[in-house]
């Protein structure tokens, strides 16, 4: 399947376009990590059901580790799209990842957001880096994030860094300037992965600051196991707080504890399970999405603010 500009459905559109609705409405969108291409129907099931508008995502590393290519997942996308008359806004977004060929590969297969991440390099190089990204996917009609600071993680699926440095206000306006990029992830105090030790916090003075320098609609990463009312308060800070929020380690861990096991499968194991036990996971994955709909994210309901 070949999805271009002019043939995609009308309702998959760019980041870009769903953020600035968001954040005018005062509500964020979910960027779902399915994880396996068998779960990407349930997230967008629950996106239906709800009447939520919603982003469904992969990341580089994520497509490493679960044996997926660009295309097999943009493939399972647009078929679920198109099969089950999905008409609630949604954009299909590639998440962290540092190489040009990985971001290339996506936009050719009908991603209409991707995501550059070299926050782990240098001021300089992190502009050059996500400039020439920005540049290429603008080319293609595609939206662009990337981050700035360093998001912790907990169990490195997204990530193999487990450091943490926060964004600097000062230092966002002039990235953001410079690279032109269309959404910027933000290190205020979540972490990728299920929380243990430290716990989630978020720095809403940091989160002003960066918003009163720059117009950028800004990202949270490791969205799983904040509190709502924690969320609640970042999606709704005057003069506009988080617009997108990260949700993965939650829909995998439903999974899981759906079929019984910890372990986690390839893509390829979890679409050899018996189809009762597949089922079983996509409902427990439906039940999550629709609930962070609802009760976390306030975009449940919200499909209507958009002139489709």
């Amino acid at each position: 399947m070949t999805v271009s500009q002019s043939t995609r459905p009308h309702n998959v559109i760019t980041l870009k376009r769903a953020l600035e609705t968001a954040e005018r409405h005062g509500y964020a969108l979910g960027s779902f990590s399915p994880r396996y291409t068998p779960m990407i129907a349930p997230v967008l099931r629950a996106g239906q059901r709800m009447n939520s508008p919603l982003i469904v995502q992969i990341s580089s590393k994520e497509l490493d580790r679960y044996g997926i290519t660009p295309k097999e997942f943009a493939d399972e996308f647009y078929r679920v799209v198109e099969q089950e008359s999905i008409t609630v806004p949604v954009v299909l977004h590639l998440d962290h990842t540092k190489e040009m060929a990985v971001i290339e590969a996506a936009i050719a297969a009908g991603f209409t957001s991707v995501m550059i991440d070299a926050s782990e390099k240098e001021l300089e190089e992190n502009i050059a880096i996500s400039k020439q990204a920005a540049e290429y996917a603008h080319r293609h009609g595609v939206s662009v994030e990337a981050e700035l600071g360093m998001i912790g993680t907990t169990d490195f699926v997204e990530t193999d860094k487990d450091e943490e440095l926060y964004t600097d206000p000062k230092e966002a306006e002039r990235f953001v300037g410079e690279t032109r990029v269309d959404a910027l992830a933000v290190s205020c105090g979540t972490a990728h992965g299920v929380y243990m030790v430290r716990q989630p916090k978020i720095d809403y003075d940091r989160l002003k600051a960066i918003r009163r320098l720059t117009p950028v609609h800004l990202v949270l990463h490791g969205g799983s196991g904040v509190p709502a009312d924690m969320m609640s308060k970042a999606i709704k800070l005057e003069g506009g707080g988080v617009s997108k929020v990260n949700i993965a380690t939650d829909l995998e861990l439903s999974l899981l504890e759906a079929l019984g096991r910890e372990e986690r499968m390839t893509n390829a194991e979890c679409k050899a399970l018996p189809a009762d036990r597949l089922e079983q996971g996509r409902a427990a994955v439906e039940k999550t999405v629709a609930d962070k709909m609802s009760n976390f994210l306030s975009s449940a309901g919200q499909a209507g603010t958009f002139a489709l």
